[in-house]
């Protein structure tokens, strides 16, 4: 063994290399990113195992799925978000017989640190009936890999790894393996289990359900579910699962000073799914009342009352005993098991008002004089309508940041893609000048079938595609395609040429561009407006990626 000082996000990729991992996909999205970074550096240096970014998550499942198929192992990356994207193969995926392991990575992000929400990714391993697993720290994170490839291929299933923001973003000692497990060397899967015909797909279904009881039977002897029953204590019970385990320790020593000679409540820790019944019916029986600190949604708490109808008074998100917005921390969970606030040195201190500092778009950035163009063509064409002619539906990427001061130039953010659909709506509604604003990414992600519904309508709207090269809000990971490619593929889908336009965004274009973005609004058809200029951070990053190369 040796320890290495890694992120979470680190940890999960350590264990995916040392558990023989050959496919690496992914599409990046906090707090997932660093995990397919390292594993993409590591094929860089060393051919292997293969490592890529895909356009959306959903390509990056479906090409895990055929090494899968090919009978080797295989991981998929994304945030929490990302699986909505990839819901299709996800889902479909639990039908299939599993050849070679399978495990999706998703990390969640309780408090929206970057994300439009705190979706609790375990409602769509209980959805699909899959195994889902969720460490609570990085040594946790790095041995679970390996025991969920094994899992994925004893049962034929593809497993979910559940990470966190703040686990995944937090560095910790971790001891790993010297050697690597050898990849998998296996013919590849057997048709019938790979094609979800409507008559295999009823006989996988079956299997499926056939699964459940080994499933069930595993969780329940798994050892990471650990159980502590304490007899002298009828009052309390505690279940945790992931960071809520953290947080219970953290207070640990002052709570078992207060529960006197009786001692702590007896104690569950759930490492995933499926939920372990019986230990949960066991922990049920030794007390009238059971606490859940689990991080995310009241995911266990509301299984509670079906596994344990009317026996127990449960407590925790739903109750009101935790918060259910945001995450958990250890001065909230003291709270919930009735602590007083822990003394700080800084009590008594006046400390002085911080405003808040939200983010902004960087110092010189591209988008900064492109959305300059647009609020000058927006400002007119509602002048010269007399009233507000217009609409502005922009998309996920750091050029959302425009929705705020000074900018404020764009009206709605929804989702990835988001943009065009909407803006095609608003304009199908009457809104004479319908604006879809997205950057390169996010176009190759999921603009193009918008872009193929607007063309195949003659919808009278304008498409800005902001392309600074490269996904920059996520730490500069690449685009799929060049700037070079996007308008070929505009004109490929079918928009008329002659309202496709490369502009160059800088600010002393701020004026020509508005002019030209005028005129295509006033088009009553599909205009698409490229606006060309590279993110500055990406441009660093390049500079001294070539420096280093010519030393």
């Amino acid at each position: 063994m040796k320890e290495l000082v890694l992120l979470g996000d680190e940890a999960i990729a350590v264990g995916a290399l040392h558990a023989g991992v050959s496919g690496c996909f992914g599409y990046p999205g906090t707090p997932s990113t660093e995990i397919l970074e390292y594993l993409v550096n590591n094929y860089e240096k060393t051919g292997g195992p293969v490592a890529q970014w895909c356009a959306n998550e959903k390509t990056a499942y479906e090409t895990a799925l055929g090494v899968s198929f090919a009978g080797k192992r295989a991981i998929v990356t994304m945030k929490h978000v990302g699986l909505n994207v990839a819901a299709d193969p996800f889902m479909n995926s639990s039908l299939l017989q599993i050849k070679g392991g399978l495990v999706c990575i998703v990390a969640d992000d309780p408090q929206m640190h970057s994300s439009q929400g705190e979706q609790d990714t375990r409602y769509y391993a209980d959805f699909a009936m899959v195994p889902l697993f969720e460490p609570t720290n990085q040594q946790e994170a790095y041995e679970m890999m390996g025991e969920a490839f094994e899992v994925s291929e004893r049962h034929h299933v593809p497993v979910i790894m559940r990470m966190v923001t703040r686990l995944a973003h937090s560095r910790a000692i971790v001891r790993v393996q010297d050697q690597r497990r050898s990849e998998n060397v296996s013919a590849k899967g057997v048709p019938q289990d790979w094609m979800l015909l409507p008559a295999l797909a009823m006989k996988n279904y079956r299997k499926m359900i056939e699964k459940q009881s080994d499933l069930q039977s595993w969780a329940n002897a798994n050892p990471r579910n650990k159980l502590v029953l304490n007899p002298k204590r009828t009052d309390l019970a505690i279940i945790t699962s992931g960071l809520g385990r953290n947080y219970f320790e953290e207070n640990r020593a002052d709570y078992e000073a207060s529960c006197g000679e009786a001692g702590l409540p007896s104690r569950l820790h759930i490492s995933g799914l499926p939920l372990p019944a019986s230990l949960i019916r066991q922990i049920a029986d030794s007390a009238e009342t059971v606490l859940v600190i689990e991080e995310g949604m009241p995911f266990i708490e509301r299984q509670l009352k079906g596994l344990v109808p009317g026996k127990n008074t449960i407590t925790g998100k739903l109750s009101g005993a935790l918060p259910r917005v945001g995450e958990l921390n250890p001065d909230i969970v003291r709270a919930a098991l009735g602590l007083a606030p822990r003394e700080s040195a800084l009590d008594g201190l006046e400390l002085p008002s911080l405003s808040g500092r939200p983010p902004q778009l960087c110092k010189g950035c591209p988008h900064h004089d492109s959305y300059s163009s647009l609020n000058l063509a927006v400002e007119r064409l509602n002048a010269k309508e007399g009233a507000v002619s217009t609409a502005v539906c922009a998309d996920i990427g750091c050029y959302a940041l425009g929705a705020a001061s000074p900018l404020r130039a764009v009206e709605t953010i929804v989702c990835m893609g988001a943009s065009i659909g909407m803006a095609r709506g608003a304009a199908e509604a009457g809104v004479k000048y319908s604006f879809g604003v997205i950057g390169d990414s996010t176009f190759l992600h999921s603009g193009l079938t918008g872009i193929v519904d607007a063309v195949s309508t003659k919808t009278p709207m304008t498409v800005i595609i902001l392309d600074n090269s490269i996904v920059a809000m996520t730490g500069c990971q690449p685009t799929m395609l060049p700037s070079s490619q996007l308008e070929k593929i505009v004109v490929g889908l079918g928009v008329d040429p002659a309202h496709v336009r490369v502009l160059d965004t800088k600010p002393d274009k701020v004026e020509e561009n508005a002019q030209i973005i005028m005129e295509e609004a006033e088009y009553r058809g599909l205009s698409v407006l490229i606006l060309v200029r590279e993110c500055l951070e990406a441009f660093r990053m390049r500079r001294k990626k070539e420096a280093n190369a010519n030393v």
